[in-house]
């Protein structure tokens, strides 16, 4: 016991030659060292394993699509969408952020507000879409700062794309969409983690986007009303959130105008399914769900004069005209 307190104190003179483990010399003199740096509350230096990180993901995750059997398979699951008209633009997103079939939230913020003037939307990993939206406005008041007017959609949304590429292969997961109101008018930016950046008048992003892309292609032109358009930003992330077993929960639409972003309101989407938005503009009334809207309501063959019902099953059905009776607003 004596030897072993010996070994670490501060006093003595010399090292031993040889500690009671069998350790000698340059061991010893090293085991000493280290013992002195756990003693004193000093940390010793933690070593890190000389491994290139975009190697490791493409040899262990599908994060570039590289690696159909990786061990771990990062899932990911939203919609969001945005859309540029007469009065500005509109982005909708739903809430639900999911790890795998586990639903983690239902109430996250998808919109990340920029700047006054600037809205990003989420998409892919949360932290990384909320990370580095949030420094890009950090430098989008920096060249306020620095050039005295405020930035345009085009310049942030260039800056964005060219700070992810950066880290291309990283494994950084992004779908975002830039949309703001500059000198230029509204404008629209869709960027991803890989860097590429689009300019476009439509975008929907994330595994329920097929869906809202539907509802948004039937009912989008240039010449909306505001109203409108609120409408049709609704019904399309309804529509994924109906069909998207990833997307869901509620939905927050916003309108980006001219002296900046406003937010409209939250919606639930179980509650548009039945019953619809309530008394808001641009809404028919009513809910959204086609079995709501269709209630007491059949579509079946007419029969002909002279003809029984019961040939309508057989083989003279095909040639029988098909009536849908839907309400004609509804249709």
């Amino acid at each position: 016991m004596q030897s072993i307190l010996s070994r670490f104190s501060s006093t003595g003179s010399s090292l031993p030659a040889d500690d009671d483990f069998g350790n000698s010399g340059a061991a010893a003199t090293s085991s000493f060292h280290t013992n002195l740096k756990h003693i004193n509350g000093t940390p010793a230096q933690f070593e890190l394993p000389n491994v290139d990180p975009a190697t490791f993901l493409s040899q262990y995750t599908d994060v570039d699509s590289s690696n159909p059997g990786a061990k771990i398979k990062l899932s990911h699951g939203t919609t969001t969408l945005a859309f540029r008209f007469r009065g500005g633009i509109i982005v909708a997103v739903d809430s639900r952020a999911t790890a795998g079939s586990y639903i983690a939230s239902g109430t996250v913020k998808k919109v990340i507000e920029i700047n006054p003037y600037l809205l990003g939307t989420m998409a892919g990993g949360a932290a990384d879409c909320q990370y580095w939206e949030t420094y890009l406005g950090i430098q989008c008041r920096l060249h306020e700062l620095r050039n005295k007017e405020r930035i345009s959609v085009a310049a942030a949304s260039k800056y964005l794309s060219n700070l992810v590429y950066s880290y291309k292969g990283m494994g950084l997961s992004m779908g975002t969409m830039i949309c703001g109101w500059d000198k230029t008018g509204p404008a629209l930016f869709y960027v991803d983690s890989d860097g590429t950046r689009l300019k476009g008048d439509v975008f929907s992003v994330g595994s329920g986007s097929t869906f809202a892309y539907g509802v948004l292609d039937q009912g989008y032109h240039w010449d909306l009303s505001d109203e409108d358009a609120q409408e049709l930003g609704r019904r399309s992330i309804y529509a994924a959130a109906h069909r998207d077993a990833y997307s869901g929960n509620t939905i927050n639409l916003y309108h980006v105008k001219e002296h900046g972003w406003e937010f409209i309101d939250n919606y639930d989407v179980t509650k548009l399914h039945y019953d619809g938005p309530g008394n808001v503009p641009g809404a028919p009334g009513g809910g959204y769900g086609w079995d709501v809207r269709t209630a007491g309501l059949s579509s079946k063959l007419e029969a002909r004069p002279g003809q029984e019902v019961s040939d309508q099953g057989g083989r003279r059905a095909d040639e029988q005209p098909l009536t849908a009776q839907i309400r004609p607003q509804q249709a």
